[in-house]
């Protein structure tokens, strides 16, 4: 069926325009998006193949512009759009968590980072800068990297946090597989900052993980820093 023979008030937009977003579905919503069908299907069923084809949000999210193409009727001009609404709204889920006034457990960090790492599907590392009350100074992307691993220069890390005159130092990067359990290059790297960091009279406070809706904390865990 076309959607201009749907009944009105069953057209995603006009829905949305008479009872909000909040009462259309996942398919709905990105019908919205791409705005018109094709590979003779309506818009509503071509983002329904869509969806079906990600399996979920989080791996629509994930999905490359290539990867959405493959679905029928998805051209370049609706992948972008679909890429686009996903960065923006990790862009605003990162800007409405606010970094706490003082970081007292890796919870904290699990609440600020999962919104930016979440669906992603190459690894980020993130590293806090913290004061002597451990108070966030500055947090930023240290490195991207593949599917699972990135390098991380301790050298880089230790020198900004001079400049910044920091006295604390937590790292956070995810894991894409889904699982946070830490591998032997992760214990490593963390070692690498741990000793490097100390020379400066810095603390390595923690090295969080994220996973699919989880998280490891080497602090939490009591691992070994040597």
């Amino acid at each position: 069926m076309k959607l201009k023979e749907m009944n009105l008030e069953d057209r995603p937009r006009e829905r949305l325009v008479a009872k909000g977003p909040g009462a259309l579905g996942n398919a709905e919503l990105t019908a919205i998006l791409l705005r018109t069908g094709g590979g003779g299907m309506n818009v509503l069923e071509t983002a329904q193949a869509l969806l079906a084809s990600a399996g979920s949000l989080s791996g629509l999210s994930a999905m490359s512009l290539e990867k959405m193409m493959e679905t029928k009727g998805i051209g370049v001009d609706k992948a972008v759009t679909i890429s686009a609404a996903f960065e923006l709204g990790r862009r605003f889920a990162a800007e409405k968590a606010q970094s706490p006034v003082q970081i007292t457990s890796a919870g904290q960090i699990y609440g600020i980072m999962h919104p930016l790492l979440k669906g992603l599907d190459h690894e980020e590392c993130w590293v806090f800068y913290l004061n002597r009350a451990n108070r966030i100074i500055f947090k930023e992307r240290l490195t991207t990297g593949g599917q699972s691993s990135t390098v991380m220069d301790s050298g880089i890390v230790i020198r900004k946090a001079l400049e910044k005159k920091a006295l604390g130092l937590i790292l956070c990067h995810n894991h894409p597989s889904g699982s946070p359990i830490p591998g032997t290059a992760d214990a490593k790297q963390t070692e690498s900052l741990k000793k490097g960091a100390e020379t400066f009279g810095i603390s390595l406070l923690d090295h969080v993980i994220i996973g699919d809706n989880c998280y490891y904390s080497f602090a939490d865990e009591e691992i070994s820093w040597v």
